[in-house]
């Protein structure tokens, strides 16, 4: 419940950022640009972001003759999940990892490279996909894609008065008391905006990853398979980095663009540490019931 009511706040800040920089750096005008923007840009990316996602991960889609114990694990896991068994797609890449998509529970996709099937056991690959079933179960790949959009948006907005600024377009609006107060506030506004919303999305994906945690472990009914499996994961995706579009990096269970010199707040994924040691701490109470 807390970390949900973490995501609920988070995205109520960045609708509040996104609302509050389209009035000041366009007025009502801008604001009214901006909502209708949002409300585009969220149809698009509530209806193809799962098709996106697997085109540009370069995932295709197996079927159960070709890989039955990956089959067997996701059939089993939905049914324990309460959900429909979610389409199965492998990825052409040594570096283990995984990853869902779609806009709701009937719709979803799980997504995981040949590496993984690879380097895990049974148990810890179930854990590992049991995450990905509580981020379909949470809603989680609709809740980041909205999270996406307007911090995108934000920016967009930033850049497009950046080009006014050069061509003179900007500052002294007719109607518009609450504008961009200035040349200087208009200045600030424009780089502090894009940077603020960035933290705020990058909140919120780490919120949902230990919800995910969370929820996945109660759904494998195991969570140190989880934990064993994302201190395996870490390792190799810092001996060995995924190509992938940055875009999509907040999806995947670890963080594919390892970086020691990334600070926290601009990461999409808590410490793994942090994650194994919740994940340790839920097994602990287990023990004691």
């Amino acid at each position: 419940m807390y970390n949900m009511f973490k995501t609920f706040m988070f995205l109520a800040a960045l609708t509040a950022l996104f609302l509050f920089v389209g009035g000041a750096l366009g007025g009502r005008t801008g604001m009214t640009v901006a909502l209708v923007m949002a409300g585009v840009m969220n149809f698009f990316a509530y209806w193809y972001s799962d098709k996106l996602a697997l085109k540009m991960s370069g995932a295709r889609e197996v079927s159960e003759a070709e890989t039955p114990q990956l089959h067997s694990i996701v059939a089993g896991l939905a049914q324990k999940a309460g959900i429909p068994k979610p389409k199965v797609y492998l990825m052409a890449q040594q570096t283990p990892n995984a990853f869902a998509t779609g806009r709701n529970p009937d719709h979803a996709a799980v997504a995981v490279t040949e590496g993984i099937l690879r380097l895990l056991n049974r148990e810890e690959l179930e854990g590992v996909l049991a995450h990905e079933f509580a981020h379909i179960r949470n809603r989680d790949i609709l809740i980041g894609s909205i999270a996406a959009v307007i911090a995108g948006a934000i920016s967009y907005i930033a850049t497009m008065a950046q080009w006014a600024l050069l061509f003179g377009g900007f500052g002294s609006s007719d109607d518009d008391e609450g504008g961009a107060g200035g040349l200087v506030g208009g200045l600030i506004m424009m780089i502090i905006a894009p940077i603020a919303a960035a933290l705020i999305q990058m909140a919120i994906s780490r919120s949902r990853e230990y919800q995910a945690d969370a929820t996945g472990a109660k759904i494998c009914n195991h969570p140190m398979s989880l934990a064993s499996a994302l201190k395996k994961l870490d390792e190799w995706n810092h001996r060995m980095p995924m190509e992938v579009n940055p875009a999509t990096a907040q999806m995947y269970i670890v963080n594919p663009l390892t970086a020691a010199s990334v600070a926290k707040l601009f990461s999409t994924h808590p410490p793994i540490q942090e994650r194994i040691r919740r994940l340790r701490s839920m097994a602990g109470r287990q023990e004691r019931i």
